[in-house]
C-alpha cells in the first residue's frame, strides 16, 4: 500500500500547510450588514484542522454583494471583522485564503447597500430567482453593461480588496470565476456579447479574468494569488458553448505564465450538474504546473486516489466540512462522519445548523 499522500503535509507556492484537506468556500450567509462575525471566526476556528481553509464568497465591492447576508472585505470594519477570523485559524496551524466574489448580474437590488449597481460584460439577465430578505424569492434583473470605467474600477476594487486581505491576516485569495459570477460572465459567450476588446474571440472574453489575476499577483504576490474555474459547469444559468476546452486551455497556459499558486477546479457532478470530462482537468493539469486543487463529492478513498495519480495536489471537501467539524481528525482515525446534514440551515442567520454540529 503506498504511503497516504492526502494527510501528509505540502508546500504550495512559500505556504507551509499540516496536511492536503482543503475546506471548500461555502455560502454560509451569516455576516449581519456584510461584516463577519464573532460566530464567523467560531465556524472557522472549529473546523481548523484543515490544512488551508477557503472562505465562503466575499465581495470585493459594494457592487458584488448579490446574496442576502455575504461578508465583503472593503471597508474597515470588515478588514477588522475578518482579523477575528484569520487569528483564530492560524492559531491552530491552520492556513487561509479569502474567496473574491463578485456576484455580478447573479444579484438583486434588495440585497445591495445604497449607490451600488448590479454590474456585469454585458446587459444579459439571467434566468432564474434569489433569495431576498425582504421579499423573499425574487427575479434576477437585466445587469448594467460594464463601460470602459466600470471595468478599470472593478479592477482596482480586486487590488484594493487584495491589499485588505492581507492586512486582514489571509494567508492568500482565491479570485472566483466559477459558477457563474463576475469573472466567469466575462469568459461564456452567453453571457459577454460584448464588441470590444474584451468580448467575441476565446482570448478577449479571457482578457479581463487575467488582467484582474496579474493585478492583484502584482499587488500582494503571485504566490498568494489563486484562482477558482468551473469548466462545464452549469451554475447561475451559464449554458456549455462549443469553445469551452478551447477557453480553459487558453486560460490555464496563460495563468501558468503569470505564476499563480494554485487552480482550484470544481466539479458539481455530485450534486446533479453535468460531468466534468476528465480530459480538460488533465489538460488544465498538463497546462498549470503549480498546484491544482480539485473538489466536488469527493470521499476519503476517491481524493487519496486523484492525489496518488497526479490529478491533483490537494483535494477541497464541501458539505462533509459543514456537519463534520473535526472531519480531518475522523479521516485520520477512521471514524464515521456524521450524516446529519440540516439543509434548511444552509443560509439561515445565526449559530443553528452552523457552529452547534458536535465532534466525533
Amino acid at each position: 500500500m503506498k504511503e497516504h499522500k492526502l494527510l501528509s503535509p505540502v508546500k504550495i507556492g512559500k505556504i507551509q500547510l499540516k496536511n492536503r484537506i482543503v475546506m471548500a468556500p461555502m455560502t454560509r450567509c451569516r455576516a449581519i450588514g456584510n461584516i463577519p462575525n464573532e460566530l464567523i471566526a467560531e465556524y472557522y476556528k472549529q473546523r481548523s484542522g484543515a490544512g488551508l481553509i477557503i472562505t465562503e464568497g466575499t465581495s470585493p465591492s459594494p457592487n458584488g454583494l448579490g446574496y442576502a447576508r455575504i461578508p465583503g472585505i472593503f471597508n474597515k470594519e470588515q478588514i477588522e471583522g475578518w482579523k477575528k477570523t484569520t487569528s483564530a485559524v492560524h492559531q491552530n496551524g491552520s492556513k487561509i485564503f479569502i474567496q473574491f466574489m463578485h456576484s455580478g448580474r447573479i444579484s438583486h437590488p434588495l440585497n445591495m447597500p445604497e449607490g451600488s449597481n448590479i454590474l456585469a460584460p454585458s446587459a444579459v439577465k439571467a434566468a432564474g430567482q434569489m433569495w431576498t430578505d425582504t421579499q423573499m424569492m425574487q427575479d434576477f434583473p437585466t445587469p448594467k453593461e460594464m463601460s470602459a470605467e466600470d471595468l478599470k474600477n472593478t479592477k482596482a476594487e480586486f487590488v484594493s480588496a487584495a491589499k485588505n486581505a492581507i492586512e486582514a491576516g489571509f494567508d492568500g485569495v482565491e479570485l472566483h470565476a466559477a459558477n457563474g459570477y463576475l469573472l466567469e460572465q466575462f469568459l461564456s459567450p452567453v453571457s459577454n456579447i460584448r464588441k470590444d476588446n474584451y468580448g467575441g474571440s476565446v482570448q478577449n472574453r479571457a482578457r479581463f479574468v487575467l488582467e484582474v489575476v496579474s493585478a492583484v499577483a502584482e499587488a500582494i504576490g503571485k504566490e498568494k494569488t489563486a484562482i477558482r474555474l468551473s469548466p462545464y459547469g452549469v451554475a447561475s444559468d451559464m449554458p456549455h458553448y462549443p469553445e469551452i476546452d478551447a477557453t480553459y486551455n487558453y486560460l490555464s497556459e496563460n495563468l501558468n505564465s503569470i505564476g499563480i499558486v494554485y487552480i482550484h477546479l470544481v466539479d458539481h457532478s455530485a450534486m446533479g450538474a453535468p460531468a466534468v470530462p476528465t480530459d480538460i482537468k488533465k489538460l488544465i493539469r498538463n497546462n498549470f504546473k503549480n498546484t491544482i486543487i480539485l473538489s466536488g463529492g469527493y470521499d476519503k478513498e476517491r481524493a487519496e486516489a486523484d492525489i496518488q495519480s497526479g490529478l491533483g495536489d490537494l483535494v477541497a471537501f464541501g458539505r462533509p466540512f459543514i456537519n463534520n467539524p473535526d472531519l480531518v481528525e475522523r479521516f485520520g482515525n477512521n471514524w464515521p462522519l456524521s450524516q446529519d446534514l440540516k439543509m434548511d440551515l444552509f443560509y439561515s442567520a445565526d449559530e443553528k445548523g452552523y457552529t452547534d454540529y458536535p465532534k466525533h
